[in-house]
């Protein structure tokens, strides 16, 4: 990320929920991005550790303007998955409320997931922008892995949340996932986006922590598939 932009990407169950096991066995990564001049950020999918983020925001005089969700999944907004209950975005707008960026596609999904009220969300589309004091963050919509997930264009980066890892993609057999739509992201959708980009994907599944989109388009291999048929006998649907 270019110096004027303020960018942390803390791992849970290492720089963030250090003491919590499954947050360690999820491996989420969460972003605070944002404009290190005027000392303003926004967070990406706050979840596991909402004090371990605000301590964080206050130790490095940074002042919270926004939370953006890639996807309603409680492990990357709070809630309940898997027998956990997750700290998240109910407990941030109780300690700093701001405005919760979603895609339109999933705001319903996120307000019955985290009990989050219509007045806290800004429902935002594919190719809308926000800015962070001097930085513009922009909005693409990538379906697939739920109806409503989307990345962020920030600077050199593409954060990607679950709709592409370094070494795979979403599931698309959890609720409100499709194949097909996941293919046409994968091949169309995400295919303009310029090879040195730099992937910063919503988990850490081994490897590096980001790699650049050409990087990762010649060693992933889920985007070398390239007929919906072969994708289908592969992934479903």
């Amino acid at each position: 990320m270019q110096d004027e932009i303020y960018f942390r990407q803390l791992l849970t169950g290492v720089d963030i929920a250090t003491r919590d096991s499954s947050a360690r066995q999820m491996a989420n990564f969460i972003y605070l991005v944002g404009d290190s001049k005027r000392r303003e950020c926004v967070v990406i999918d706050p979840a596991w550790d909402i004090d371990g983020l605000l301590d964080i925001l206050d130790r490095e005089d940074m002042k919270l303007t926004g939370a953006l969700v890639t996807h309603y999944h409680p492990d990357h907004v709070g809630g309940s998955i898997f027998g956990m209950e997750i700290t998240g975005l109910a407990e941030l707008m109780e300690k700093r409320p701001v405005p919760v960026y979603v895609n339109k596609h999933e705001a319903d999904g996120l307000i019955r997931v985290t009990g989050l009220s219509e007045s806290d969300l800004k429902r935002v589309d594919s190719e809308d922008t926000l800015r962070v004091g001097d930085l513009e963050i922009a909005c693409l919509h990538t379906p697939g892995h739920t109806p409503g997930s989307q990345c962020f264009r920030i600077g050199d980066g593409l954060l990607a949340g679950d709709t592409l890892f370094l070494q795979g993609c979403g599931r698309v057999d959890l609720p409100g996932g499709d194949s097909e739509e996941m293919f046409r992201t994968l091949t169309q959708r995400l295919a303009k986006i310029q090879n040195e980009i730099i992937l910063y994907p919503g988990h850490n599944y081994g490897g590096t922590p980001s790699a650049p989109l050409g990087e990762v388009r010649e060693s992933n291999a889920y985007l070398k598939i390239r007929r919906l048929e072969d994708w289908l006998g592969v992934m479903g649907g």
